[in-house]
């Protein structure tokens, strides 16, 4: 069975769940592709990097989930209104993703093996406070789209305030049947004000 990324479960909500994550260390590679295709044209380094392509030739643990998101260059382009539609940016439908694989609990950035392949990077991210939508079937561009505006649209109606751009988590292998398939639109979000009065005397 497939380690799977740890998380607190903060409170659930209508129509998506409040998590907090620990800090976790990612190997990413950066692929200018279009949004269906990134995941293809990133697992081959990531998989052979987790296989032993690194300097201690040590084979780690796959975890779930694989996470895509815009590319540095691209992520100021998402601050635009939430229910904005239309294709994400880039020339003829491609823009800078960053794919990553989890790495298995317990590895830091110090500790992780350094990748043999120069463009996979191995990363610290911080622990943060999420909004996590989780559905079922295609992991298509159009698919993560539609439930990327439904969270959005949810989270103003929470009173909670998105930190950064939107994560895109697949946790099935390609060749699961698609209707099978698990998948999460992940959204920092601020930690909410205290309470009036909960700060105690």
């Amino acid at each position: 069975m497939t380690e799977q990324q740890p998380y607190e479960l903060v409170r659930q909500f209508a129509h998506f769940e409040l998590r907090r994550y620990p800090a976790y260390v990612v190997a990413e590679i950066q692929v200018n592709s279009t949004f269906d295709r990134a995941g293809n044209a990133a697992f081959r380094h990531l998989f052979n990097y987790i296989s032993g392509n690194n300097n201690a030739r040590q084979k780690l643990a796959m975890t779930a989930p694989v996470i895509q998101e815009l590319g540095p260059s691209q992520k100021l382009a998402m601050t635009a209104p939430v229910l904005q539609s239309g294709p994400l940016p880039g020339s003829a439908g491609t823009a800078d993703f960053v794919v990553a694989f989890v790495l298995p609990e317990g590895l830091t950035a110090e500790t992780a093996p350094v990748p043999a392949d120069p463009q996979v990077k191995i990363r610290t991210i911080p622990g943060s406070l999420a909004a996590v939508l989780q559905f079922s079937g295609s992991s298509s561009e159009a698919a993560f789209e539609r439930r990327n505006k439904g969270l959005q649209a949810a989270l103003v109606l929470a009173g909670l305030k998105p930190v950064g751009p939107p994560r895109f988590a697949r946790f099935d292998p390609p060749f699961k049947p698609w209707f099978l398939r698990r998948n999460e639109v992940v959204q920092d979000v601020q930690e909410p004000a205290p309470p009036s009065g909960a700060s105690g005397p």
